[in-house]
């Protein structure tokens, strides 16, 4: 049986509209929607030791009810046809929906909510659950373009090659056309003369360098065009700041696909800055996708 798409719902308005991302992403794989509602705080009478994220007794039940009878009723409402599961859950969002995408194709968040979905965006959580999960992560915010592009944030590194897989399979999925952009500039090039303005940098040769820069992007995206040749794609190559050239490109897409962490990261980080940007600033929703352990 195909991994479920799952969805974190607190009954939060930006929770339900997660839902309704999530419903049509389930759709579109043909797979479940798995929809999880966690309580921040562990209530008392669960036995001594029990792990945070242990399904709750009947307890929270009524609790969770009307949460998850709305956030089943919308996704029914996106695609009638798909099977939905419900699950609550005790112990933090965080923790819960990282165990959760274990055994997931996606997961999908809202960018604020309640509860222990509160701060999700402008929190710690997002960012830890983007870094730290076992499958590609989805947060809706914004207000996509229906009719835009799926945009690619290509940066050409190993670990970034598990983005451009999906970003090729989501554009697949939704018959959008996909828009692989790289970003370059003079920083680029490691011989560069002291700290300086990135697209005015001292370098050896400009224009040997946009000509790789180019090789680059055309690399990362030749082996997958082959796989998926229902897709039409753009190849942008652009010479700016790399955070607003994406965040700027986001405002005429549907969707940006990310990989974690790029070439530029420091090693020790997991989750790098240009993803953590387009987190917190992109206008419509934005997946972040990590590389093979």
């Amino acid at each position: 049986m195909s991994d479920p798409v799952i969805v974190g719902v607190d009954g939060s308005a930006s929770s339900l509209d997660a839902v309704d991302v999530a419903a049509r992403e389930a759709h579109l794989r043909g797979v479940a929607l798995r929809i999880v509602h966690a309580f921040g705080h562990v209530p008392g009478h669960l036995p001594t030791g029990a792990p945070p994220w242990s399904p709750a007794g009947h307890d929270l039940e009524p609790m969770a009810h009307g949460v998850l009878a709305r956030a089943e009723e919308r996704a029914h409402a996106v695609a009638p046809g798909i099977g939905i599961t419900r699950s609550v859950v005790a112990g933090e969002a965080l923790e819960a929906l990282e165990i959760e995408s274990r055994s997931a194709a996606l997961v999908v968040v809202g960018s604020r909510g309640l509860g222990s979905f509160a701060g999700l965006l402008l929190g710690s959580t997002a960012v830890q659950l983007a870094a730290h999960g076992h499958c590609p992560l989805m947060v809706v915010r914004g207000r996509p373009d229906p009719t835009g592009a799926v945009l690619l944030a290509v940066d050409g590194s190993e670990a970034g090659e598990a983005a451009v897989e999906f970003a090729f399979a989501e554009a697949a999925l939704r018959k959008a056309p996909l828009v692989a952009v790289h970003v370059w500039n003079t920083w680029s090039e490691r011989a560069y003369e002291g700290p300086g303005d990135p697209l005015t940098a001292v370098v050896v040769d400009v224009a040997h360098l946009r000509e790789a820069e180019q090789h680059l992007l055309d690399e990362a995206v030749a082996s997958r065009q082959k796989v998926f040749p229902q897709v039409a794609v753009e190849r942008r190559l652009v010479r700016s700041r790399i955070r607003p050239a994406l965040i700027d490109g986001s405002q005429e897409a549907q969707l940006v696909v990310v990989g974690a962490r790029g070439r530029g990261g420091f090693s020790g980080l997991v989750l790098g800055s240009v993803s953590q940007a387009l987190l917190h600033h992109a206008h419509c929703p934005v997946t972040v996708v990590r590389g093979k352990e």
